[in-house]
């Protein structure tokens, strides 16, 4: 199967996408249709062929639309492993409920961004609806439950999903982008579709009119079905759960802990000791003292003297620590998830997009805009936000700042103090870009979106006859760090650190060569940073930071002493229903 993607933008919807989207409406007795493609973000999988228009039929407009027959739904078989349920699930299964088929990927940032949608819409109806993930994965080690296991843990998803690894769900139910999202009735008939972000609005209105006609007919089930969650939770001796990224500020000798999936900020001495703790431990938004502040997946950090700076990116933030007052403070963003990736303007009055990593050079702190595909920067004396490269469709391609480079889901930040190297993971590329924002945008490794694999070697081959058999791979990799005329690389999916050589631009693992599936070395570590020597590892699935000695290559565990973990009211196990 060919593969190819493509991202809407606030200038340009992907009306190719849009064209097959039918969402059919119960209401009055007969159906209502509508094109749900006003908005909405996507990551396009596979192009269909363009079906031929049908000749419209004249009739009356005061003539009643005649009913229509709703099809049976495809069952949902194929896939290699269900989890967070205790066993596989059929439509049969589902008689009497709404369900709601979420078709995702776990690397794709529309698809995040779609979760806590699905989060408030499982809460508004919980008697009537349930939803299924459906993970069909875009890259390789996607394919693995293992890693999808950590995702669910990770994004606190509470619905079973199904492993469609070999893409049998996603077929049978025509997809073409991430995420898709299919409504079946109460009956097992298929609705409609519709894809990408902004959807809440138009899935609530059409379940709400769902759950009222099957009211009226007696074939919705308003009994809530509970799922064995338990036994895919980590059991893990470590205060950390999903530490994204680490900050190490040699200078002031301390060392910051993104403990996302905690969302708070561990801070602690170069050797572990326990300095301070920001954040509850519960998200949320609010400012205040390190006590009663709250982050919502917290990613990367940038140190500014006794101020700290965070990407707090499921609030779309960006966070001030002030670190002798024990104080948190937002200085950039509105709160909410911002589509427009042309306008600055006051960084308190501009939403942003997902934030996910930082870089501060002087008066400029760099931001990885991850859901705008884009650099952006914050003047820290203004206090203007601006956007910097990038023209937000989501693919690779070099050239200049504005206009023409464009990203895909940059991720990971560091700099030379000439340049900025991007961590671009969903090209699995390194991108370099002047921080002088003159001259062009330019790759040192990746080839696009669906351009991955394992293999060192050079970075950029110019001949095609040799280029896919020599050339280097990532696969989706997250984090960056300088050092020496190297940028050291978090290989994220390949769960190793790698080297690039910015003389001649080979590519070669740094650490984690050795393949032990019951001990790894690394579990998709995403974030780096450095200090006397030592590159600083947030080991992220492993719920760990480990240490490399840059000398002597050895690889250990930080022991983290006097920092606690979040203790959480446990959910009463249910037994599901038969």
């Amino acid at each position: 199967m060919t593969f190819h993607a493509e991202s809407t933008t606030s200038r340009a919807r992907l009306l190719a996408v849009a064209l097959g989207i039918v969402l059919a409406i119960v209401a009055g007795g007969s159906l209502a249709f509508f094109n749900p493609f006003a908005s909405g973000e996507v990551a396009q999988a596979e192009e269909k062929e363009p079906q031929p228009k049908q000749k419209e039929k004249s009739k009356d407009a005061d003539d009643p639309e005649p009913p229509r027959k709703l099809a049976k739904a495809p069952e949902l078989d194929g896939g290699i492993a269900w989890l967070n349920t205790g066993k596989p699930i059929s439509l049969k299964d589902l008689k009497g409920k709404v369900v709601l088929l979420d078709f995702w990927t776990l690397c794709c940032i529309n698809c995040i961004h779609i979760m806590p949608d699905l989060a408030k819409l499982e809460k508004k109806y919980a008697n009537e609806l349930v939803v299924i993930g459906v993970h069909s994965a875009k890259f390789e080690n996607e394919k693995n439950s293992e890693s999808i296991r950590k995702a669910i843990l990770r994004y606190d998803l509470k619905h079973p999903v199904v492993n469609d690894a070999e893409q049998k769900i996603w077929n049978a139910y025509d997809c073409s982008s991430w995420p898709t999202l299919v409504l079946i009735d109460p009956e097992g008939n298929f609705l409609g579709q519709t894809t990408g972000e902004g959807k809440y609005d138009l899935l609530d209105a059409v379940i709400g009119k769902v759950v009222a006609e099957h009211k009226k007919k007696k074939t919705l089930d308003e009994k809530p079905m509970r799922f064995d969650t338990a036994k895919f939770r980590d059991k893990i001796d470590s205060p950390l759960y999903f530490p994204g990224k680490v900050h190490a500020d040699e200078k002031g000798k301390r060392l910051f802990i993104a403990d996302s999936t905690n969302h708070r900020i561990v801070i602690t001495d170069l050797e572990g000791n326990k300095i301070a703790i920001a954040g509850t431990g519960t998200p949320g938004k609010k400012n205040g003292s390190f006590a009663e502040a709250q982050f919502d997946d917290p990613q990367g950090m940038a140190v500014n003297g006794d101020l700290l700076y965070v990407a707090d990116r499921k609030n779309h933030l960006i966070r001030e620590l002030d670190l002798k007052a024990k104080t948190v403070k937002t200085i950039a963003g509105n709160g909410e998830q911002d589509r427009d990736r042309d306008t600055g303007g006051p960084a308190l009055e501009r939403g942003l997009n997902s934030p996910w990593a930082l870089y501060l050079d002087g008066d400029r702190l760099f931001i990885a805009m991850a859901g705008h595909h884009q650099i952006w920067t914050f003047t820290v004396k203004e206090k203007m936000l601006l956007p910097f490269a990038g023209t937000g469709a989501e693919r690779l391609r070099d050239g200049p700042h504005e206009g023409v480079a464009c990203f895909a889901q940059p991720s990971g930040l560091t700099s030379d103090g000439k340049n900025l190297y991007v961590a671009d993971c969903e090209v699995s590329a390194i991108r370099k870009v002047p921080m002088d924002g003159q001259g062009r945008v330019t790759t040192l490794v990746g080839r696009g979106l669906f351009h991955f694999g394992d293999r060192d070697g050079p970075g950029m081959i110019s001949d095609p006859d040799t280029r896919e058999a020599k050339e280097a791979k990532l696969q989706h990799a997250i984090g960056v760090q300088y050092h020496d005329g190297k940028v050291y690389v978090a290989d994220t999916y390949n769960s190793k650190i790698k080297a690039i050589d910015l003389k001649d631009g080979t590519v070669s693992t740094f650490a984690g060569h050795i393949k032990d599936e019951k001990n790894p070395v690394f579990n998709e570590p995403a974030g780096l940073s450095l200090a006397n020597g030592k590159l600083y590892v947030a080991d992220t699935n492993a719920h760990r930071i480990r240490v490399i000695d840059l000398k002597t290559k050895e690889v250990t565990t930080l022991v983290l002493k006097g920092v606690e973990p979040v203790v959480l009211k446990e959910e009463t196990p249910k037994d599901e229903k038969k």
